[in-house]
């Protein structure tokens, strides 16, 4: 079956399955959000379906920087974001951020669809629904604030592109964005928030703005695993619209192998990302440290029940560079620790060879080799995946296997994001409590 007649089949199981859910689902109302410190927290959803079942989180992205050249951000204009699930639901909410905003960001309209075919602006018949927020269909998110919205139900299935829309009718700005979202959204001047045509979406766009998150509420996922990492994880170097960053692959694994926990993969990767130091001035678009960012991005995302830690290599790379091991390895046991008061495990790869790549010397590829031989022992995270024993030429072993360098010798091709997926080792995922270290 091809992907357009999947997508045409999927349509019409959601139409379905929307109307007999109204015998099974009790009412809306509230927020239902539970994303970091701005959720709400109820004793009981009450969008929740008479069945059990909980909230995970589908999809994420980091919230990088503030866009540049948007000071009075996108006054009379929709944004529709396609995004891509991992995991499916019977309902659907969304968060928007903020993060980054100096002003309060009026949003008037929003929208949630299932997209007509693969990254297409194009809404699946029977599937718009219009977003509320705390039952009024406008909203304003402070500076530096984020919202969830109310729950729709909508049947959300695995493995299939959404479009998130929203409408902001008057300045504000900047725009909160995520730069190399490696897949194409669109924009269209007016509020086409609900249009299920794509004909007035005539500009594209490569980036993500506002949206960082959509839960769907799932009786078969048992929660979320947060990829939290660089532009390795970011899939920097993915083939574009096509779901080939590793959390892609991780998130088939997962849904297809015999025995695997049914998790959702958020990736909180954000490119050129470090562990210890914020991104300045000169490289604003590379964020906050893995850090000071861990709690809103990582441990407070929906269901979260496993941490994905993939960071360490900017540091090295990245004026200041970090000569002393120690440093990034104490950063990394912080992670752990921040994890394990939240009860839970985390799993760390290994730094990934580089030699070859301009900023590439003798001495930072020492540092990196001391750091990853303290992880293999061990002594920092609960798990370890061996990326850099994975993607690393047998023959060359300070180099990137050829048929897993994307070229620039640093960032994997789509095959070594394959092969750093079908590393992770699924039964580390499932284990619940911290271990002593």
């Amino acid at each position: 079956m091809n992907k357009s007649v999947g997508y045409a089949l999927l349509a019409g199981l959601a139409a379905v399955v929307v109307l007999v859910s109204t015998a099974i689902f009790v009412g809306f109302g509230g927020t239902g959000g539970s994303w970091g410190n701005n959720a709400t927290h109820q004793p009981r959803d009450p969008a929740a379906p008479a069945v059990s079942g909980q909230w995970v989180g589908t999809w994420s992205a980091a919230a990088a920087a503030a866009e540049p050249g948007t000071l009075d951000g996108y006054a009379g204009m929709s944004i529709r974001n396609v995004v891509h699930s991992s995991v499916g639901g019977s309902s659907a909410r969304i968060q928007l951020s903020n993060l980054y905003g100096t002003r309060p960001l009026p949003v008037s309209h929003a929208s949630l669809a299932l997209a007509a075919a693969p990254s297409d602006p194009t809404a699946a018949p029977g599937t718009m629904r219009r977003l509320a927020f705390g039952g009024r269909s406008a909203v304003t998110i402070p500076a530096g604030g984020a919202v969830t919205s109310d729950p729709v139900r909508l049947a959300v299935p695995q493995d299939a592109d959404l479009l998130v829309t929203t409408y902001s009718p008057s300045p504000s700005g900047p725009a909160t964005y995520h730069p190399y979202a490696r897949q194409t959204s669109y924009l269209a001047r007016g509020d086409r928030t609900e249009d299920t045509t794509g004909a007035a979406y005539t500009e594209q766009s490569p980036y993500w703005r506002y949206l960082t998150g959509v839960d769907v509420w799932s009786t078969e996922a048992h929660g979320a695993v947060v990829v939290i990492g660089d532009s390795i994880t970011d899939g920097i170097t993915s083939t574009a619209g096509a779901n080939h960053r590793w959390t892609d692959f991780l998130a088939a694994r997962l849904r297809t192998e015999p025995g695997a926990p049914r998790y959702g993969v958020l990736n909180q990767g954000i490119s050129g990302n470090r562990l210890l130091v914020n991104g300045s001035r000169f490289s604003p678009n590379n964020g906050p440290s893995v850090l000071s960012r861990l709690d809103r991005d990582a441990l407070s995302r929906s269901g979260v029940k496993a941490v994905l830690v993939e960071i360490g290599i900017n540091d090295l790379l990245k004026t200041p560079r970090q000569y002393d091991p120690e440093k990034i390895l104490a950063g990394m046991r912080q992670i752990v620790s921040d994890a394990h008061a939240r009860g839970l495990r985390v799993t760390g790869g290994t730094l990934t060879p580089f030699s070859g790549h301009r900023g590439y010397t003798a001495e930072l590829d020492a540092v990196r080799r001391t750091v990853n031989a303290t992880i293999r022992s061990g002594a920092v995270f609960d798990e370890v995946v061996d990326f850099d024993k994975t993607l690393r030429d047998p023959w060359s072993p300070e180099r990137l296997r050829p048929s897993y360098d994307s070229g620039d010798h640093l960032h994997p091709s789509d095959a070594g994001y394959r092969a750093m997926a079908d590393a992770v080792n699924l039964e580390h995922l499932r284990r619940a409590a911290p271990a002593s270290l």
